[in-house]
């Protein structure tokens, strides 16, 4: 092993470890969080301070900031699994007489994602201003449990309507706030969370739809090779069957870039397929993110806290209204008017 190697490695262990500490800190004391605080007493002795001070900059820039790093490292992505679609899946799909309409569809989900991506950007989410506040506090009423009347955001030195809360990336608070999603570099809240919505869909819609078209190539050339049918000689000199291992290997060999991207948009889409479905059921109950989150803690520690002979409180969303409403609320965000009718 030469030197350049063990470099490496030292290195990706050193960014590792520093990156588990940032994503730990600003959170409250948990047993991840004081095993890697007491890992890093440990390795500070190996990891030079001044690396570390360097690094941990570098990382807090990038994931506690605003920044643009995501947004880039979003379009690249998406340049790189549209240029393979583009110079090799559509030129052998066309050549294989697939439909055109098919192989155009992603393109046109592309252009509707990009569409999304730049409104929910640019979107203001709903951000909280002296001029605004009076009328956001009386859109929606304070349950007692997860947001308490009269609390007022120490920063913007406002108070602080129900269901919002104070994004620190972006340094300042959001009506109905659902978190700060750095790829699009903006925060997720009222008016933006519809083309969020939309921006996912499309997003994952994409990547299924790449999968898709990708695997039924690999599919067809399997089938007019008749390839399953042969056989082929291994190590031991023994001729064997044609296997899904072997055939996973040959295709591989015979389009590495096409097998590569395929496995890299079906992990995607069973990501942000699972994505979705968290962000439907929130929607159906007309939850956000930050409220999810809150309330888990909230169970959590009040069950903790409770002693044998007590009453068991539990928490109530009182935001949810029916199924129907609560998706009309993502699309049109009720205002001050509109809640003071009902």
């Amino acid at each position: 092993m030469d030197f350049l190697t063990l470099f490496l490695i030292y290195l990706c262990f050193v960014l590792t470890t520093i990156a588990l500490l940032c994503i730990c800190s600003g959170r409250k004391e948990s047993f991840l969080a004081r095993s890697v605080n007491s890992a890093s007493q440990v390795l500070s002795f190996v990891i030079p301070t001044q690396l570390q001070r360097v690094i941990q900059r570098t990382l807090h820039r990038f994931f506690h900031t605003r920044s643009c790093l995501f947004v880039v490292l979003h379009i690249a992505l998406q340049a790189a699994v549209y240029g393979e679609y583009t110079w090799e899946v559509f030129v052998y799909c066309w050549e294989l007489q697939f439909p055109l309409l098919l192989l155009l569809l992603p393109y046109l989900l592309l252009a509707g994602n990009m569409g999304c991506f730049l409104l929910c950007s640019r979107a203001n989410p709903g951000v909280i201003t002296k001029s605004n506040l009076a009328s956001l506090v009386k859109i929606y009423a304070y349950d007692g449990v997860l947001f308490q009347k009269g609390i007022v955001c120490p920063t913007c030195n406002m108070e602080k309507p129900a269901r919002s809360k104070h994004c620190s990336f972006c340094g300042m608070c959001v009506h109905r706030f659902d978190h700060h999603c750095v790829w699009v570099n903006n925060c997720i809240g009222a008016f933006n969370a519809k083309y969020f919505f939309l921006y996912l869909f499309s997003l994952t819609a994409m990547a299924a739809t790449v999968a898709i078209i990708t695997a039924a190539f690999l599919i067809q050339v399997v089938l007019l090779s008749n390839m399953m049918r042969g056989s082929y000689i291994d190590d031991q000199g023994q001729e064997r069957a044609v296997e899904i291992l072997f055939l996973i290997q040959h295709l591989f060999l015979t389009f590495p870039r096409i097998v590569f991207m395929l496995g890299f948009v079906i992990l995607l889409t069973l990501v942000l397929g699972a994505y979705c479905c968290f962000n439907l059921y929130l929607a159906f109950t007309n939850q956000t993110s930050n409220e999810w989150h809150k309330a888990r803690r909230y169970r959590s520690s009040h069950h903790l806290t409770l002693q044998p002979h007590d009453i068991r409180a539990v928490y109530k969303n009182i935001y949810s209204e029916g199924v129907w409403m609560n998706l009309k609320e993502i699309f049109k965000p009720p205002t001050a008017l509109e809640r003071k009718k009902k």
